[in-house]
């Protein structure tokens, strides 16, 4: 089965709203947990407008208490120092490095083909060294795959948010995309890369993508979180993992 990791994300967006600790993020995450996701996802950002790194040390703290070994943390975001610092110290499962654009709401797609390699390659080897998973975000695009591949990450994860647009636009535009992802997942397994994906997916556009050729993982959140809102975490949790 295709793992889901929980971009928790969201009910710290809720929570700094208003200010204080509710609703808390740390059992939002027991709550995905026990429902039975295998991995929670965090991204910190510079601005701080979701996850802290008090969060961070906080969810890291209640999965060391409460995990078995099959779930994960995943941390993602740019490759800033004080991020890095905060990764190396928590040495979650894994870490996703994400191109950052300055005042983007979300993120808007994978790392260029053409970003400098030195600062990126050297944190790729450091976070191994570090005993880290590492994935990067890139598009589903055959260039952006042997680039990535060049820097020996162990993962890439594919940025979906086109499939999913697609998706929505009609079944056939869907198919078309979907077989361009499987193309580029195929070519980064042939590459020693595994897959993850994320960014958009939802209950309903996963029932094809869970397809893909050489899925690992999916991260999921803004559609997970706000479903959640009528439906209730728990349950939601569980609908996602039915589908996968």
């Amino acid at each position: 089965m295709v793992r889901l990791s929980v971009n928790v994300n969201k009910v710290a967006t809720l929570r700094n709203s208003r200010g204080g600790d509710v609703p808390s993020v740390v059992e939002a995450v027991r709550v995905c947990l026990d429902a039975g996701a295998a991995g929670i996802t965090v991204h910190p950002r510079a601005d701080a407008r979701h996850i802290t790194f008090r969060d961070v040390r906080d969810i890291a703290a209640e999965l060391a208490r409460s995990r078995d070994d099959r779930v994960e943390l995943n941390i993602e975001g740019d490759a800033r120092p004080d991020l890095m610092a905060l990764v190396h110290e928590v040495k979650p499962d894994q870490c996703t490095l994400v191109p950052v654009l300055v005042g983007e709401r979300t993120s808007q797609g994978g790392w260029p083909a053409e970003t400098p390699v030195v600062e990126l390659r050297r944190t790729i080897e450091e976070l191994r060294e570090a005993r880290i998973r590492v994935s990067l975000f890139i598009d589903a695009d055959l260039e952006a795959v042997r680039w990535a591949a060049s820097l020996r990450p162990d993962r890439v994860e594919l940025f979906t948010e086109p499939y999913a647009r697609a998706f929505n636009e009609s079944s056939d535009e869907g198919e078309r995309s979907f077989q361009h992802f499987a193309k580029v997942a195929t070519v980064a397994h042939d590459l020693g890369l595994g897959v993850n994906a994320g960014h958009d997916l939802d209950h309903r556009s996963l029932v094809r993508f869970r397809e893909l050729p050489y899925l690992a993982e999916v991260s999921i959140g803004h559609a997970l979180i706000s479903r959640a809102l009528f439906h209730g975490l728990d349950r939601v949790v569980r609908e996602y993992l039915d589908v996968l």
